[in-house]
């Protein structure tokens, strides 16, 4: 996925390796992801009514012997931004209330934030408001403290995390897109899937977007193995991703927009420069896939483990913030901030950070140029799932 040095073209590191460096970009700097995940956390606000629907279905009953186990909840592939804290409250005062509907003791909740080894999570906990002395009473009572035990799991979620039968409700927005790896024939020059010329797979040839769909499908295939394993009976999974309308996975749609364009020319502009070699830009491919609802329909029906009960393309709007449409230097200015914010780690491990901010400098730059379009024309889809264990 990424190169080792400035003059090791050839040398291209394990994929196995893309676990360990993966993350959205830590820290609380101009180009952060706490400091630019305000377009997710609107599209995640924006699907809180069906949210709330998966959570209707998951099963109050609780027999005497376990009034003790705690109600557990994870968010997998939570970031270091304030999204997931306030999804997680969401999730436990919605069940809270349910639990007190029902006439039944409201149990204590238990909370995991999962992300990759690489995730900032010394940044996530500290956004977590403190828990109270004086016991979880205390804290569901109070607006000051989360109500809420809280831990952090690192790991890939397309493996096994936690114990069987031990989670109640599964939460995962706009990280399932994600593949655990660059498919290897994109990177192989032998091979006729060989991404030559690209950073993506938007606009490739059928046979690189036949390996990225492929990708896509053994890793859903796994996420779902070990959340099938994981899940209690009686609970259930909302999942949200970057989706795409069109069938033809050649065409991704805002991902391809927000990839596949200005940031792809950037790339070229440092290749034409003589900054790098066009063997250092093809060994880079950013390891995304937004699959059609029919793709991910397919794996989630020949797992078999999980029944369907929602199941859909949801608008989820622009990835850019901006206070001035108008002002394209705005527009370019946020294009490439929300652009480095989520693949900036890869782009330094692979080109380092000088090279890095000059990349993104002529991303900037172009989309400036193109601002209009990008007002218009930006916009993302989600495929947005709810499943319970058969």
């Amino acid at each position: 996925m990424a190169t080792l040095g400035d003059n090791k073209d050839n040398v291209v590191v394990s994929n196995l390796k893309l676990e360990r460096m993966l993350s959205m970009k830590g820290g609380k700097g101009e180009a952060s992801y706490v400091n630019n995940s305000q377009a997710q956390g609107q599209h995640a606000r924006s699907m809180l009514h069906l949210l709330k629907e998966t959570l209707d279905g998951v099963q109050l009953i609780r027999s005497s012997d376990n009034d003790d186990i705690p109600f557990v909840i994870v968010d997998l592939g939570c970031s270091c931004g304030s999204n997931t804290v306030y999804i997680i409250d969401v999730i436990v005062e919605h069940m809270r209330k349910r639990f007190e509907k029902a006439d039944q003791q409201i149990p204590e909740f238990s909370a995991f934030f999962c992300d990759l080894p690489s995730n900032d999570f010394n940044t996530l906990f500290q956004l977590l408001p403190p828990l109270a002395n004086n016991g979880m009473e205390e804290c569901l009572a109070s607006n000051s403290h989360r109500s809420y035990f809280a831990a952090g799991v690192p790991g890939s979620f397309y493996r096994r995390l936690f114990p069987a039968r031990s989670i109640d409700v599964f939460y995962s927005a706009f990280s399932l897109h994600w593949l655990s790896q660059v498919p290897d024939v994109v990177l192989d020059k032998q091979n006729v899937a060989y991404n030559k010329g690209r950073i993506y797979i938007h606009g490739a040839n059928e046979s690189t977007t036949k390996a990225y769909k492929k990708q896509f499908q053994s890793d859903l295939a796994n996420f779902l193995c070990a959340r099938s394993k994981e899940m209690k009976r009686g609970g259930s999974m909302f999942l949200v991703c970057l989706g795409r309308t069109s069938m033809d996975p050649i065409d991704q749609g805002g991902a391809g927009l927000l990839f596949g364009t200005h940031f792809q020319d950037a790339w070229d502009d440092l290749v034409q420069e003589g900054l790098i070699t066009s063997e250092k830009r093809d060994n880079f491919n950013i390891p995304v896939y937004a699959p059609s609802i029919q793709d991910f329909k397919e794996v989630v029906e020949a797992n078999g483990s999980f029944t369907i009960n929602n199941l859909q393309v949801f608008r989820g709007g622009s990835p850019l913030v901006v206070n001035h449409p108008d002002d394209a230097a705005e527009v370019g200015r946020a294009l490439a901030i929300s652009c480095r914010s989520v693949s900036g780690v890869l782009v330094d491990a692979h080109i380092g950070e000088q090279l890095g901010d000059e990349l993104f400098t002529r991303v900037e730059r172009r989309a400036a140029r193109h601002a209009k379009e990008l007002i218009e024309k930006l916009q993302f889809f989600h495929i947005v799932a709810s499943l319970s264990l058969v």
